[in-house]
């Protein structure tokens, strides 16, 4: 069955009073990253339910992380420019 995008959705679950989290996902991309951590680390994570197009999952929920943006410097920039410039010269020649 083929989603729209915006039919592909994740969403996590958890809650206070729980040490585990539930993540249910209709995206393909989602599935394939959490089917290898399942594979991996079949201790810590667990494909609990499935049907044809989604999977849901259980993990700790200390492994569910909120990052802060990453800030890059006009100088971080300008040498990672200056990186990719040389790389495509090298292919290139």
């Amino acid at each position: 069955m083929k989603l729209s995008r915006y039919e592909q959705e994740t969403v996590v679950n958890y809650n206070a009073g729980e040490q585990t989290a539930t993540l249910y996902t209709r995206d393909k991309a989602v599935m394939r990253k959490l089917d290898t951590l399942v594979a991996n680390f079949p201790d810590t994570y667990k494909l609990t339910g499935q049907d044809e197009v989604s999977k849901t999952y259980s993990f700790p929920k200390s492994y569910v992380s909120y990052r802060k943006p990453r800030a890059v410097s006009t100088e971080q920039r300008e040498r990672a420019r200056q990186m990719m410039i040389t790389k495509n010269k090298a292919k290139s020649d």
